[in-house]
């Protein structure tokens, strides 16, 4: 293929049909859609209800009522933060993307620090995939802010919130995560090593900022002991992290080298890492639950969330891929343990989020669940299931994800193996 180079860097010389409509990008086209339609029905909900007009008719100022109606005009009942309901699809979907997607350019530079040259061969093409993650969960993080909000972050700053506290940093982690990937299709092997020592820091500084800012936004709400006694939440985080970064990781060396020489080889890395990483999960898993407060264990293990729990993420994270990749290194079995991994580490965010919240503490007077607002009913759980815009919008994540890496590897061919130099 033709080629032209700018700054050291080989770009292919693509037609603008083929760059813009092979079939990874039509596909892409479809799940941006389906999240443009999800955006369309959010505003619709939050600005142009029948609840925003009530203010026009409204004569007293000082009628809840009609504080009531502005505040469903401003902030709608879709994908906010808020005390009720606080944490959505959205939350679950941004958590997912940004801790795999950053798990995947942490293993990388692991790989690169230890010299496995099999990884290093085909480091791009997993860099460039985390950091197609990384961007589709800023995106759905993007959609959940919603207008007023995203402007009064720069009319009125505020540097102590949690969007603030990330714009800093995002806008160092991302540049050097680029920059990796300039050295490693540059053939700047050694450099791209010495990065990789920066690269992990930075990925742990995001974890702690991350598990900050969620505990910040969690703190909104009446006191939550999953936040404050959940043993070493942000270890659980990072350690899940890997299980579904390596499910992602063993779902692209089977689409992109399969057939190849090094297919089996890095199979077989995949296959060893997941069945360390879920090893160590599992610990964790029985140990958290040992010493977490108990009524949200009671809610997790034995209430609302139980079939969904033991059904979905236990079985799917944890129990089918150790059985199939305990003794056999088939990397077919891998490939099926990396797809259950993918989906039982999304389940497990989702358990997280909705369950934590679903628990909110509130009996601190021993009079029962307080209200959480004047017309509310008093209730002790707390559990929505995800509107049907939310669904649409993490199905539009997907499609960014895929756009900007098929992208990528249509321009610098990044899927391709390349020699250590």
């Amino acid at each position: 293929m033709e080629k032209i180079e700018i700054l050291g860097l080989e770009i292919n010389k693509v037609s603008f049909f083929a760059l813009f409509f092979n079939r990874v990008m039509l596909l892409s086209y479809i799940f941006i859609a389906l999240a443009v339609y999800g955006i369309y029905e959010i505003v619709d909900i939050r600005y142009f209800s029948e609840a925003a007009t009530a203010h026009a008719s409204g004569m007293d100022p000082t009628n809840p009522a009609l504080k009531e109606a502005m505040k469903l005009a401003v902030f709608g009942n879709v994908g906010e933060v808020y005390r009720e309901t606080p944490w959505t699809l959205f939350i679950v979907n941004y958590m997912y993307m940004i801790y795999t997607g950053s798990g995947i350019i942490f293993l990388v530079a692991i790989a690169e620090i230890m010299k496995l040259h099999i990884v290093e061969k085909i480091s791009a093409g997993f860099m460039v995939a985390g950091i197609s993650m990384v961007f589709a969960g800023l995106f759905t993080i993007a959609t959940d802010l919603n207008i007023l909000n995203m402007i009064s972050m720069f009319t009125s700053p505020n540097i102590k919130a949690g969007m603030w506290l990330m714009l800093p940093l995002y806008c160092i982690y991302i540049p050097f995560v680029l920059f990796e990937i300039y050295l490693v299709l540059t053939k700047k092997r050694e450099w791209a090593r010495k990065l990789a020592m920066p690269i992990i820091l930075l990925s742990i500084i995001i974890d702690l900022i991350e598990y900050y800012i969620q505990a910040k936004l969690f703190s909104m709400n009446t006191a939550r002991l999953l936040w404050t006694e959940f043993p070493g939440l942000m270890f659980y985080f990072i350690i899940s992290a890997f299980v579904s970064s390596l499910g992602i990781m063993g779902v692209i060396t089977f689409l992109v080298h399969k057939g190849k020489d090094e297919y089996e080889k890095i199979m077989e890395l995949i296959r060893k890492a997941i069945l360390f990483f879920i090893s160590i999960l599992a610990l964790y898993e029985v140990f958290a639950y040992m010493v977490v407060d108990k009524k949200w264990t009671l809610i997790i293990l034995f209430g609302e969330f139980k079939e969904v729990y033991f059904g979905g993420y236990i079985l799917l994270t944890l129990a089918v891929p150790f059985l199939l990749v305990f003794k056999s290194s088939k990397p077919y079995k891998t490939l099926l343990a990396s797809i259950s991994t993918i989906i039982g580490g999304y389940i497990g965010r989702y358990i997280f989020v909705y369950g934590g919240n679903a628990n909110p503490m509130s009996d601190r007077f021993g009079t029962g669940p307080e209200k959480y607002d004047l017309y509310a009913v008093a209730k002790e759980i707390c559990y929505n299931n995800p509107h049907l815009a939310e669904i649409l919008i993490v199905i539009g994540s997907i499609g960014i994800a895929l756009a900007i890496y098929k992208l990528a590897d249509s321009l610098l061919s990044v899927s391709s193996i390349r020699e250590n130099h």
